[in-house]
């Protein structure tokens, strides 16, 4: 009894200073899919603790390690679709410049299969990451076995608000549910996400963007000349001032309907989840880059895209039968007549929604239209204000040539896109912030008058408004200037290449050498080790080979277990490591190993093995690290920083995300003064 309250009392206490994190508690259950034969719905549901998140299926390329489901080949069943996830979470992660979608407290993904047999014994399996504000925790793998009985189950309630593309069941009591056997260490990714409040913000920047460009169609030329046309139509056939204010709002409501009828159409043909999938997609970020350059090139007046003049006379002939379904007509007809000037933008509009998906096309179509029908319903309201609009004329093409040099820039994001993610490093930033200077540049010199395009009218002089316009393009232009020799651009962060995808990592012009004039790295790398861009800090990425190498300097080391998705790893070398006091003892004091817990590298077969703390084989290097950090450390997220002197003993207390540099200084000076000792 005495030595069983004394191992209890051990239990606790290693348990209390123990780093383990198990956050996430996953269970899985069968539903019978109602009035489908032999189908059924398998739900693997995850508890997630408070503060951490898990991360969805469709993650970006180039960005954290998404939720992914696999299963075992079985001739007894067939796997129908993809599996479905929740609506979750999407946020814009500045660290990875994209948006991200995750889930927390709760997350369910639902896979429907079909029955061959009677009964089949299914074995799938998950991988996942999850996170916190503060660290991450590596990749895991959870397995589940499932048996499917033919007959048995439930009936799946349809609840189409809490998945995207089908019914969810509700929950029942019934419900057949099968927990995993085995309790393993759950992995995760740091975020460091901004959140946008459950998506509302990033709909909102759609509405605001929408709307702006709704008010930029106005003032093109297939669009600003029919604001009078439209006012003298209402005012002949408007009896009296009240009929005519009816038929304006009438007007106004049909134009918002028509555009907001195609955001929904949109929707509804892709799927809302779908979208931002497509999005991310190489070939699809490659179609959106020649569609935005056709748009351009049409604005800059080398052809017009039109819809087929057949539906124009259609609609215009249904538009004189007069009242409610004739003003919806001749909405109608504004927008297939506009077309080659609303095209374009109500394209990119889409587009970019797209990035974002759920109801984003349908939010953008909202705002494009809002802004286009409110002048057309004033003006056919109060006819009077007629007086105070400029007249037609050349400056209507202007803005379509603007509109087109903003198209271009755009494609290029899209492009650039699909090139990270094949990683050919034919578009690296310096490349893309050429074409941007391009681009901008030959829009400055043509708000000067010295360029003319096709349907531009002579230019004897240039206003005052087209003259401080092209300053400021000007401006712009020579700001990103400075992007060739590495400087951050921090007005476009969201739009080139990360710094790290450059032909030149350390800015034109400078090299390796110079940068390390002044540090001991400049001197021959050891065998094992490499050089992180762009400050040059002495790394290794193998305990065995950085330990000996700190024996031959006779320095400590510092361990840092990382991982190539982890948010807030990439914020300690981005922002803390950077610091003069704490780079000096990066690359002058201590031996850096850097131990990547999500390299997904196959171990040689001779060194694989089972892990004595978890159970679990390990068959690849992040595996490896993620068991030393475990078993060594009895911790498991990352980022987490390890003094140890060259008999791996440890300096200090570890460290995990500290994004204060002067607390990361004093760590780092405590642990080599214990050495020094």
């Amino acid at each position: 009894m005495k030595n069983f309250l004394l191992s209890l009392f051990l239990l606790i206490f290693l348990q209390g200073f123990s780093q383990i994190y198990d956050p996430v508690d996953w269970s899985s259950s069968v539903e019978k899919v109602s009035g489908a034969e032999n189908e059924y719905t398998i739900i693997f549901s995850a508890e997630i603790e408070k503060g951490w998140h898990l991360y969805a299926q469709n993650v970006p390329e180039g960005g954290p390690i998404p939720t992914t489901f696999s299963f075992g080949e079985n001739q007894a069943y067939e796997i129908i679709g993809q599996t479905e996830e929740e609506q979750g979470k999407t946020v814009d992660d500045p660290v990875f410049g994209m948006r991200i979608k995750f889930f927390e407290n709760e997350a369910s993904f639902r896979q429907t299969i079909k029955l061959l047999k009677e009964t089949a014994e299914i074995e799938a399996s998950v991988e996942f990451m999850v996170c916190d504000d503060e660290r991450c925790l590596p990749p895991e793998v959870q397995e589940f076995s499932i048996s499917v009985p033919a007959g048995s189950g439930i009936e799946a309630s349809a609840d189409p608000n809490i998945f995207n593309s089908t019914a969810v069941g509700q929950e029942n009591p019934d419900t057949t549910e099968v927990s995993n056997e085995e309790a393993q260490v759950t992995n995760k990714v740091e975020t460091g996400f901004v959140a946008d409040n459950e998506g509302e913000k990033g709909l909102w920047g759609i509405f605001l963007v929408a709307f702006l460009s709704g008010f930029a169609a106005l003032l093109t030329p297939c669009v600003f000349p029919m604001i009078p046309m439209t006012v003298s139509y209402f005012t002949k056939q408007s009896q009296n001032r009240a009929k005519g204010i009816r038929n304006a709002l009438i007007y106004g409501i049909s134009i918002v309907v028509i555009y907001v009828l195609l955001g929904s159409a949109v929707t509804a043909i892709f799927g809302a989840d779908s979208l931002n999938a497509l999005a991310t997609n190489v070939w699809f970020n490659l179609a959106f880059f020649i569609i935005l350059v056709v748009f351009a090139i049409s604005f800059f007046g080398a052809f017009d895209i039109m819809l087929p003049n057949s539906w124009a006379n259609k609609v215009d002939s249904q538009a004189d039968r007069g009242g409610i379904i004739g003003i919806f007509f001749m909405a109608l007809a504004l927008a297939i007549v506009s077309f080659s000037c609303t095209g374009p933008i109500v394209g990119t509009l889409l587009v970019q929604a797209a990035s974002t998906g759920g109801l984003a096309p349908i939010v953008g179509m909202l705002g494009f239209s809002l802004a286009i029908a409110l002048p057309f319903a004033l003006f056919a309201a109060f006819p009077g204000w007629l007086n105070s609009l400029p007249r037609s004329g050349g400056w209507l093409n202007t803005v379509k040539v603007f509109l087109g040099f903003l198209e271009l820039a755009l494609a290029f994001k899209f492009l650039s896109q699909a090139d990270l993610v094949l990683q050919l490093h034919l578009l690296e930033r310096e490349v893309f912030i050429a074409i941007w200077i391009a681009i901008f540049g030959t829009l400055a010199f043509y708000l000067f008058g010295k360029i003319r395009l096709p349907h531009d009218s002579p230019l004897e002089h240039i206003s005052v408004g087209r003259m401080l316009m092209g300053l400021l393009v000007l401006t712009f232009t020579i700001y990103l200037i400075p992007g060739l020799w590495g400087a951050p651009l921090n007005l476009i962060s969201a739009f080139p290449p990360p710094l790290e995808y450059s032909e030149s990592p350390y800015g034109v012009g400078y090299s390796r050498n110079s940068i390390t004039a002044n540090s001991d790295t400049n001197a021959e790398i050891p065998e094992g080790a490499h050089l992180l861009p762009p400050h040059d800090i002495l790394a290794f990425n193998d305990y065995e080979k950085g330990m000996a190498y700190a024996r031959k300097v006779n320095k400590p080391v510092m361990l840092d277990f990382t991982g190539w998705a982890c948010v807030n790893c990439r914020k300690m070398e981005q922002n803390v490591w950077p610091k003069q006091h704490v780079l000096d003892i990066l690359k002058n004091d201590i031996v850096l190993i850097s131990l990547y817990v999500d390299d997904k590298r196959d171990l040689p077969e001779d060194e694989v093995y089972t892990s004595e703390t978890t159970g679990k084989e390990i068959t690849t290097v992040g595996e490896k690290w993620s068991d030393f950090q475990i078993s060594r450390f009895e911790a498991n997220a990352q980022p987490f920083y390890v003094l140890l002197n060259t008999n791996g003993k440890k300096l200090s207390e570890p460290a995990a995300y500290t994004p204060d540099p002067d607390e990361y200084y004093e760590w780092l000076q405590e642990g080599i003064s214990g050495y020094k000792e």
